[in-house]
């Protein structure tokens, strides 16, 4: 009988959002199980969160050098397999390298880190240890993101020409960084969040899908950084054009200061025969246009999904599946690979890795007068 994964949690303690949600993923296929933790540097935090999650007391851990030394020196069929990072941004590298080196598997949110320096020596820790790092790029784990990408990639849209993606959001309008609301607060502070606030947060999280489904790399970029909210450190609001490899062009917006909006995630790509359109807050719905015969609408769990699409779902059609379902693909996905099994996939390096290289031309662009940067395009992963 196949056991879960025992899962180890780093961060996320009560009260906190991310951590739940990747609770909720890993659990939701059973291929996972919780088993250990240290979710806050507030001892009677990650005590109750322990509590809460019913874990075993002793292995709710102080810190995450405690949970490493203490899960290491346990049984092989005992230790956790994989630490989950849900952690604000400037501890994504020290833990995962440490995780990494202590022989463990990585789980980690993104964006992979503070920098390309960082994000290439978490690179070198997975490779040295020959372990295996996962990245939270939630929304490429929908099953009509899936069947967009095997559209594209069996050339159903022909040469693609257009890329057009943009994430809006409204919760940064007002100065609630300031009000100290904690999810804002670290979010806005570059100690934590790194170079980027509204690009490291969200406009990765664009740059990422637009890449994947397409099949295409951003060679160059061209950009603007803006803070719409005075006093604040980092930037709210992204526009950006992109050059991508093949000559095809592309325009990314991203904003947390579009007052109203809630998660407008939207992708938009265009072929020499035909076009489509997928949006985060109606997620089931694929829109393919074509040049020479009417529209069609896809929609999850009806006919003419691939195989691969219809892979990713767990109901019939018309129950809607969301954002925890494609977070847990991703956890699914990464089970699959660590069992040696066929057929799981997950963002990982590669993907840390180009979106990190994306924050910095972006912010070196944003800041200079020429017209457009280059995207190292660095080894592949």
């Amino acid at each position: 009988m196949r056991q879960p994964l025992r899962l180890g949690m780093v961060g996320g303690g009560e009260g906190a959002f991310i951590g739940a949600v990747h609770r909720m993923a890993a659990a939701l296929d059973g291929d996972w199980r919780l088993t250990a933790g240290a979710f806050s540097t507030d001892a009677g935090r990650n005590r109750r969160t322990g509590e809460q999650l019913g874990l075993d007391p002793a292995r709710v851990y102080d810190s995450l050098d405690a949970l490493l030394a203490a899960e290491r020196a346990l049984p092989a069929e005992a230790r956790i397999d994989v630490l989950a990072i849900v952690t604000p941004n400037h501890l994504h590298a020290p833990m995962a390298i440490a995780a990494l080196e202590a022989g463990f598997h990585v789980f980690c949110e993104k964006p992979m880190a503070m920098s390309v320096a960082e994000a290439e020596a978490i690179a070198a820790a997975a490779k040295a240890s020959g372990r295996t790092f996962a990245l939270a790029f939630t929304y490429s784990g929908y099953a009509l993101v899936e069947e967009a990408r095997v559209r594209i990639a069996r050339g159903d849209l022909g040469a693609i020409r257009l890329v057009q993606v943009e994430y809006l959001q409204g919760w940064l309008s007002a100065p609630i960084d300031e009000a100290g609301n904690k999810q804002a607060e670290w979010r806005t502070d570059p100690a934590r969040a790194g170079i980027g606030g509204c690009l490291g947060d969200i406009a990765t999280h664009a740059f990422q899908l637009a890449e994947h489904v397409s099949g295409l790399r951003a060679e160059a970029v061209a950009a603007d950084l803006t803070i719409h909210v005075p006093g604040r450190r980092l930037d709210d609001d992204v526009s950006a054009l992109l050059r991508f490899g093949g000559g095809a062009r592309g325009t990314l917006k991203a904003s947390q200061v579009a007052a109203g909006e809630e998660n407008g995630l939207k992708l938009r790509i265009h072929g020499e025969r035909g076009g489509l359109e997928w949006a985060q807050m109606e997620p089931n719905t694929l829109t393919l246009r074509w040049l020479d015969r009417p529209a069609e609408i896809l929609r999850a769990g009806g006919p003419g999904l691939s195989d691969g699409a219809s892979g990713l779902l767990r109901t019939p059609a018309g129950h809607p599946e969301g954002y925890v379902e494609a977070f847990a693909n991703l956890y699914r996905g990464f089970a699959a690979a660590l069992r040696g099994e066929s057929g799981g996939w997950f963002p990982g390096v590669g993907d840390g890795l180009r979106t990190m290289k994306f924050v910095e031309a972006v912010v070196a662009n944003a800041a200079s007068d020429r017209k457009w940067t280059r995207i190292d395009p660095g080894e592949s992963v």
